[in-house]
């Protein structure tokens, strides 16, 4: 199998010089030079424009490209009259306030130059929760995803470069293993298709969010997939890449702890009041875990992997666990609500 430097290089600088490489090929000092690729170059730059500019039907002239002015990833400034910037992500997600930041610079520099608003992208090659978008979205950037980028270079079957080709194997790639959960058996599925059935739960049944947890232990994608109370406390089920956990919150910094109560008797009383209901209902899949944690977000009880998703050799049929997951939620909150307020911290 012929090597794929984006397969070798798959840091997001590699990812950021072929952006600039094909946005600095638009340009028409380039359409002698490559003619299919500077083509392409321009419909990347006119798609990315019409995201906050659907009318956009300029032609593309004049192109400077360049990486990491201000820290921002990747720039570039159109006919002397638009500024593109672009926040690259592929496996990683946006932190603290770079993008508000990002956009002022850009904001600021428009003005000085006297171009129009600035076009600000959040170009994501990887997965990303619709939660952490909307966010994005939000901050005024607006999102560019693999598949917008694959329905441009799917395109140009022309064009005979290296460089080019190997990037939209890269992509082709990913947007495959993406969408193979649910033709493979459940004991080969690997964080990408995870990832690829929290974006069908998603769409099917509405997630709160989620992304990959690091931990000591080799990290773990995770969906929550509600957020309810239990008095003053946070409780909601999670995936965590295996079990259906039913979990809870004592976080003192979302919350004020009641005097004289200690974390371990809140989970214990929330376990408890769980695997009753749920011994009333007949969900009898629901049982203590194998050990009870101590931290501020502890598991009070699960449901086996295998009792929700599916056994090891199975494949799963995404439909019917979508509706076994909606029955946990609604029990889950059938379970809190009957729960009177003075009852939470009683004996």
């Amino acid at each position: 199998m012929k090597p794929n430097i984006f397969n070798i290089a798959t840091k997001e600088l590699n990812q950021d010089a072929f952006l600039t490489w094909l946005l600095q090929y638009s340009d028409i000092g380039c359409k002698n030079t490559n003619t299919p690729l500077n083509k392409c170059g321009k419909e990347f730059i006119t798609s990315l424009i019409q995201t906050q500019i659907p009318n956009f039907d300029e032609e593309i002239v004049n192109v400077e490209a360049g990486r990491q002015w201000q820290n921002i990833d990747v720039w570039a400034a159109i006919n002397e009259k638009y500024l593109i910037i672009i926040e690259d992500k592929t496996f990683s997600s946006f932190h603290s306030n770079q993008l508000e930041r990002y956009k002022q610079i850009a904001v600021d520099w428009c003005l000085e130059k006297k171009y129009i608003e600035p076009i600000c992208v959040y170009l994501k090659t990887g997965n990303e929760s619709m939660r952490n978008l909307d966010f994005v979205i939000k901050q005024g950037f607006s999102i560019f995803q693999r598949q917008d980028f694959l329905k441009i270079l799917e395109k140009y079957t022309e064009i005979e470069n290296d460089i080019f080709t190997d990037f939209k194997e890269r992509l082709t790639k990913l947007e495959h293993s993406n969408n193979q959960y649910s033709n493979k058996i459940i004991g080969d599925w690997n964080g990408a298709d995870w990832q690829g059935f929290y974006q069908f739960l998603e769409t099917e049944i509405g997630l709160v969010n989620w992304h990959y947890v690091n931990n000591q232990n080799g990290g773990f994608w995770n969906a929550v997939l509600n957020w309810d109370y239990w008095d003053i406390f946070p409780v909601y089920l999670q995936i965590e890449q295996g079990n259906l956990c039913f979990k809870i919150s004592t976080d003192p910094e979302e919350l004020e702890m009641p005097k004289n109560i200690t974390r371990s008797q809140i989970r214990n009383k929330i376990y408890h009041l769980i695997t009753e209901n749920a011994k009333k209902e007949g969900l009898d899949k629901v049982k203590r875990p194998d050990r009870f944690g101590h931290g501020k977000y502890m598991t009070a009880a699960i449901v086996k992997k295998h009792n929700w998703l599916g056994k090891k050799d199975d494949k799963i049929d995404a439909i019917k666990i979508a509706e076994t997951l909606k029955e946990y939620k609604k029990f889950l909150k059938r379970t809190v609500e009957k729960t009177a307020y003075n009852n939470v911290y009683s004996s």
